[in-house]
């Protein structure tokens, strides 16, 4: 199993700023947790709202903590909101099941961390958060969400 370095996970967070700026979102903040939830490396734009690190880090750790990216999350959260209404009390408020949080895969597939944006719309936070973590050389996995034919 591959772990997750400091270096790579400044990597994640710098390139998924630069891309914030790129694109012209609102001001950003980025946490990069390791696969047991300890962070690694945040930034915090200028001008970013004071809850975004805690919402950054709840978008990871709620990844890491259901196994799937927070964009699946959200989906489950739609389909069965009692069970994430006990999954926000047992982690005591921690998991945030909204788009931005983003599962990373080392070399051999394995989960090794997870990052979390948080600044601007869900689909924007999610891109920079895939963005930074294939700067990186890594492997993002953001959940992906079923689609249902007829």
């Amino acid at each position: 199993m591959t772990d997750l370095s400091l270096q790579q996970a400044g990597r994640i967070v710098d390139a998924g700023l630069l891309r914030a700026r790129e694109l012209g979102l609102k001001p950003m903040t980025i946490a990069v947790l390791d696969a047991g939830g300890h962070l690694v490396a945040l930034k915090r734009e200028d001008h970013s709202g004071i809850l975004r690190p805690e919402i950054a880090q709840g978008k990871a750790w709620g990844a890491l903590g259901m196994g799937l990216g927070s964009r699946a999350l959200a989906h489950r959260a739609e389909i069965a909101p009692a069970f994430f209404v006990s999954l926000a009390s047992v982690s005591q408020g921690r998991l945030i099941p909204v788009a931005g949080g983003v599962l990373i895969r080392g070399i051999d597939k394995e989960v090794i961390g997870a990052v979390g944006v948080s600044g601007d719309y869900p689909d924007s936070d999610e891109a920079c958060a895939i963005y930074g973590i294939e700067q990186a050389g890594l492997s993002a996995d953001p959940g992906q969400v079923p689609t249902h034919k007829s």
